[in-house]
Parts: C-alpha cells; structure tokens; sequence
C-alpha cells in the first residue's frame, strides 16, 4: 500500500498496525516513494541483558525516578493526545 505524507499523517496509527501485521506500507511525497514502514526486530537476549546490567551500575537520581503507576499515567496521558 502506498500514501502521500498528507494521508498518512492523519493514519499513522493504522499505518502502523499494518506494518506490524506485515503489510508493505510506502509512504510517499507528491507521488514519489520515499520512506518504507517496517516492523522493528526483537531485540536479541544478550543486549537486553546487557542494558539491564547497565542501568543497575547507573540508576537514575533519586529525584527523577517515578513509581510504574507514575509511568502508566504519564504515558496514558501522552497517548490521549495523539487522538
């Protein structure tokens, strides 16, 4: 599937759910096709491991840390404004 930049501003979500679903999607300016949207990769054990072992050598300061709840809301609240 193909869309100028115009129409896919306004679908990106549903653009998105179709790349997932492994659906080519091309968006395109006047016409020409200039970006692909695809699905990211897994990431792979051994870098997930080595991010997690990362963050407990450098955790974030006592006054930036936020409960998941704090997270869930926050991101809860930055997904209502996309819509």
């Amino acid at each position: 599937m193909q869309v100028n930049i115009l129409e896919s501003k306004n679908q990106l979500s549903q653009l998105v759910r179709r790349a997932q679903q492994g659906e080519e999607v091309i968006i395109a300016h006047r016409g020409v096709p200039v970006v692909k949207l695809v699905p990211v990769a897994a990431v792979p054990a051994e870098v997930r491991r080595n991010v997690l072992a990362w963050l407990q050598h450098n955790p974030l300061p006592t006054s930036l840390r936020r409960s998941a709840q704090e997270l869930d809301s926050a991101i809860e609240q930055e997904r209502q404004g996309w819509d």
